[in-house]
């Protein structure tokens, strides 16, 4: 992989962008304190604005490492930060990124996710030279799975047992889209 670090993406609604400390207030209120959209992910709700920012302090120092990749979702037509999308796990021995995502339930069945995912695979795929992107949901959240689908990645199978969420224990449905066949369907 040849790693570029979190870049700015553009698509008609959305700006993907590095996060800011200013950005704070709007993560905590539009979906970092919300326990439903944290339900089924591996980090827990936030209680505090303080909580975010020392999560944002991190993602910031973070950005001077050209492997890390943490976009902010920004809702144009609002100005401010709707959710995150990132590569949470990469494997350098076969150009492999797992995404994750989350997003305020406010703006839960609008295609925002599935905008923003779509926005970051050509970069993925065509900058970075990723071989494959993959990612995962728990089979109890099948919306997750929806935005899979609508990106173009391929139902793999269920691995039982095989995470840990906001649940417990739980299956993890793997999904995945490989650069061979992205570039067939470019054509």
């Amino acid at each position: 992989m040849h790693h570029k670090g979190t870049q700015i993406i553009e698509t008609p609604r959305l700006l993907l962008r590095p996060f800011t400390m200013d950005d704070a207030e709007a993560m905590f209120r539009n979906w970092n304190a919300d326990k439903e959209v944290t339900k089924f992910l591996t980090w827990q709700a936030a209680q505090s604005v303080e909580e975010t920012k020392a999560v944002l302090q991190s993602w910031v120092m973070s950005y001077a490492d050209p492997s890390f990749y943490q976009w902010a979702v920004e809702w144009k037509e609002l100005q401010e930060v709707v959710g995150s999308i990132s590569v949470v796990k990469k494997d350098e021995t076969t150009d492999t990124v797992h995404i994750g995502y989350a997003m305020g339930k406010k703006w839960w069945h609008k295609g925002i996710t599935t905008e923003a995912f779509q926005a970051i695979i050509p970069f993925l795929f065509e900058e970075v030279e990723v071989n494959r992107i993959e990612s995962q949901h728990d089979p109890n959240n099948p919306h997750s799975g929806q935005v899979m689908k609508k990106c173009g990645l391929i139902y793999e199978g269920t691995l039982r047992q095989a995470d840990r969420n906001n649940q417990g224990i739980v299956d993890a449905a793997i999904y995945s889209l490989l650069k061979e066949e992205w570039e067939k369907r470019k054509q």
